[in-house]
């Protein structure tokens, strides 16, 4: 499964790396946004999605 999953991440654009915290944004905005506009929700999204990316960098180590 992992092979598979390594073999898509050309294809998705984005790192494994960065998955989680897309998933998590994705969860959260759909829970949670409720704004009754998509530009305020999509940026809520974007904003979210930065700063959890940004947390998991600091915690993980990564990007150094």
């Amino acid at each position: 499964m992992t092979a598979v999953i390594r073999r898509l991440e050309p294809i998705l654009g984005i790192s494994l790396d960065r998955l989680p915290p897309l998933v998590a944004s994705l969860v959260v905005a759909e829970i949670y946004f409720k704004f009754h506009s998509f530009t305020l929700e999509c940026l809520a999204f974007l904003s979210l999605w930065r700063t959890l990316d940004w947390i998991q960098q600091k915690v993980t180590g990564a990007g150094k």
